[in-house]
């Protein structure tokens, strides 16, 4: 029998099984459970994270023969063919090889008939991102009023992509990344069922790898298992991921806080003798000082430290802490400019050499301690100065132009980010700001978006702002939504141009008479 991949053999088959994206969880079963089913879901997320499995899930819920349900049986005809991939009345699209308007006509025709012999025709395109413009306008009316009988379930990574008049018709669910906590305790559980003799540590070096992806850390494990010969141990994951030298953070830290020039060298020394990847290590150094961070401001939080990482928290400055965090995250950001990464990434450590605790002097009265604390307070009182006069804290430049930007900046998500995407600016005077939305996106502004979207414009002003939202066009500013594919579209121009003239296209057309197809490229 041929081997079966973790990701694969472990993939939950109900939501009960699911790790993580409780929230979606409770809106899709409080759906079903009530029969309030909306027409068109949009599963939104990073790789890995559990869109496609949600969407089979909903699925078999769906078509289970025992009734329409917030969990499946999974065990009647129809949640075992949905499990096996050959349910008639399941059509999955891959929209990344299938981006043409062609797919999606046969699709609208389709969707037409009635279900072969389930309850609902469900279509799920995953990656529906790629499909190109002419496709999204051919789909939108089938999707504006869709047969009774169908369900349209859309997977994307990069939700900012789709079309706002798509997503406005869609019930749109974020999944999050998870927690390398929960992704460990996952894979540490697989591990027990398949008999693998592991280390808790190497699962939790696993688990920061897989970046919130449990799909990535099962891919991961199958790796580590094929690479430790049956066995899952710490330090043949680290060298397997790569991760080699980590283990010699803390002397390092320790040698800087001591300001033992002889002590850094020595250990930079050991390190480049090493076959490691210098941005993970400075990755590792970042996450290292986040918990030294945390370990000082939460006393509790200092029994998760491992032993060579408690004296530090001790011997290091919150101030010192902080401004070492950002000199190894520019580190990193620069490795690829420096003479060579071992080049950077040992300058980022004599840099952090440069701006130590001086020996003798108290962790949180070093001169650079003090002076930080400062200019902090300056730049406190100042802002405050600023708030009591009413002026917006610098250098937030509410106007048209800027309000894309300006929005981008906000890190929003969800319904407030549906609605942000789609306003124009129209003015900011004292507390109150005017935007405005096209007819067609009035369904995106309802009282939770709009409450959202201002606390978040007030969060990054610094005051309490209320909104009011015209529906109309009257104003000639760009919409976030509108400046992303006005880019978007340059950039794919700038991509057929380069494909028109590439040499070997060149050839091709003139050998075998080949053309392109403009809506089948897209820039990377």
């Amino acid at each position: 029998m041929s081997y079966l991949a973790l990701a694969r053999k472990w993939r939950p088959r109900r939501f009960a099984e699911l790790v993580g994206q409780e929230h979606v969880v409770r809106v899709l079963t409080h759906a079903l459970a009530s029969g309030r089913i909306h027409h068109a879901i949009l599963f939104a997320g990073t790789r890995g994270v559990g869109k496609t499995t949600l969407a089979r899930i909903f699925a078999k819920a769906l078509q289970c023969e025992e009734g329409v349900r917030p969990e499946p049986c999974g065990i009647c005809g129809s949640c075992r063919e949905i499990d096996e991939g050959c349910h008639p009345d399941l059509i999955e699209i891959d929209a990344a090889s299938n981006t043409g308007v062609d797919h999606v006509r046969d699709l609208i025709e389709g969707a037409q008939y009635a279900p072969v012999r389930g309850r609902s025709k469900v279509y799920l395109i995953d990656e529906v991102h790629m499909l190109s413009r002419s496709a999204f306008n051919a789909l939108l009316k089938t999707l504006e009023e869709p047969p009774g009988h169908v369900r349209f379930l859309f997977a994307t990574t990069d939700p900012e992509r789709l079309p706002a008049t798509v997503l406005s018709r869609c019930l749109k669910l974020s999944l999050t990344a998870l927690e390398p906590e929960r992704i460990a305790e996952r894979l540490a559980f697989i591990a027990e069922r398949e008999d693998i003799v592991f280390e808790p540590e190497a699962m939790r070096s696993l688990a920061q790898a897989a970046e919130g992806s449990l799909r990535d850390g099962l891919s991961l494990l199958d790796q580590a298992i094929a690479f430790g010969g049956g066995r899952v141990l710490h330090a043949e994951v680290e060298a397997m991921l790569g991760w080699a030298g980590r283990d010699r953070l803390p002397e390092l830290l320790l040698a800087l806080a001591s300001g033992d020039a002889e002590r850094v060298d020595a250990v930079l020394t050991a390190l480049s003798a090493i076959d490691l990847d210098h941005g993970n290590l400075l990755a590792a150094l970042a996450e290292g000082l986040h918990r030294l961070q945390v370990a000082r401001l939460v006393p509790s939080a200092r029994d998760r430290l491992s032993a060579p990482w408690r004296p530090l928290a001790e011997s290091l400055s919150d101030e010192t802490l902080q401004l070492w965090y950002q000199m190894a995250l520019l580190g990193r950001r620069d490795l690829p400019l420096a003479p060579s990464r071992r080049i950077g990434f040992e300058m980022t450590i004599w840099r952090m050499f440069a701006f130590r605790p001086l020996a003798g002097v108290g962790a949180d009265d070093t001169p650079s301690s003090a002076m930080l604390a400062k200019a902090t307070r300056s730049a406190v009182k100042e802002e405050d100065s600023r708030r009591a006069v009413g002026d917006p804290p610098r250098p937030v430049a509410l106007d048209a132009e800027r309000w894309p930007a300006f929005l981008q900046g906000l890190g929003l998500s969800g319904p407030e980010a549906s609605l942000a995407e789609i306003t124009r600016f129209a003015s900011l005077e004292g507390e109150l700001l005017r935007l405005e939305i096209d007819e067609e996106d009035r369904p995106l502004l309802t009282p939770n978006s709009k409450s959202a979207l201002e606390r978040a414009v007030g969060e990054a002003l610094g005051r309490p702002i209320r909104i009011e939202i015209a529906v109309g066009r009257r104003f000639r500013g760009p919409t976030w939504h509108e400046q992303r594919r006005r880019e978007d579209e340059g950039r794919r121009q700038a991509a057929v141009h380069a494909a028109e003239a590439d040499p070997t296209v060149r050839e091709l057309r003139a050998r075998l008479g080949a053309r392109i197809l403009p809506d089948s490229i897209e820039p990377t």
